[in-house]
């Protein structure tokens, strides 16, 4: 099967979730500086959401270059993915209206991980179609970026739970920055 449904389908709904959350956001109640203030926390929450959906599409857009069709298992990879990744609205407003507490900045974190993980299937799924000496394989390698992204989401849950959601979400803000550059592994392999 051709990719440019999957592709297409994918980017229309990372764009309806970027849509979703910015309606989300509520207009400050004053005009000065002060008005902003008690919305800071959604402010914040909102720009982190924005851009890991926005290194989500990056990465999905660059990994798909590589791929020269799709089969039913990469479909259900790439919707398993699409799922966590729909979710991010509903915890980007949990976790900003409720100034990071514990408890939502935790799920916003089990979001993250999940989603960190069925990218990683739709990887191995489209690794498994085109073969092991694939352009995606050899691109991607050991992956030690992605593992160590696991072990931060992992603590930064981990430290929500036990009362210190600020330093949990500047966890899950150190992996974003992480990944804020387009990984240039694949890059380099689809121009040799």
């Amino acid at each position: 099967m051709h990719k440019g449904r999957m592709e297409a389908f994918s980017d229309g709904v990372i764009a309806i979730l970027i849509t979703i959350m910015v309606l989300g956001l509520k207009t400050p109640q004053g005009t000065g500086w002060a008005a902003l203030q008690p919305i800071v926390p959604t402010m914040l929450s909102y720009l982190m959401s924005f851009v890991y959906l926005g290194i989500y599409w990056n990465n999905h857009h660059h990994m798909l270059q590589t791929c020269t069709g799709v089969n039913g298992k990469i479909l259900w990879a790439n919707l398993h993915l699409l799922f966590w990744l729909s979710l991010i609205p509903f915890l980007t407003s949990w976790t900003g209206e409720n100034h990071f507490a514990s408890l939502p900045t935790a799920m916003y974190g089990g979001v993250l991980i999940m989603a960190a993980f069925a990218y990683t299937i739709l990887q191995t799924s489209i690794i498994r179609m085109q073969g092991p000496d694939s352009k995606l394989a050899a691109a991607i390698g050991n992956d030690g970026k992605a593992k160590f992204s696991l072990l931060l989401y992992a603590i930064g849950i981990a430290l929500a739970v036990f009362e210190h959601p600020w330093i949990g979400a500047s966890l899950y803000a150190l992996v974003a920055l992480l990944w804020l550059i387009p990984d240039p592994r694949i890059e380099r392999r689809l121009a040799t």
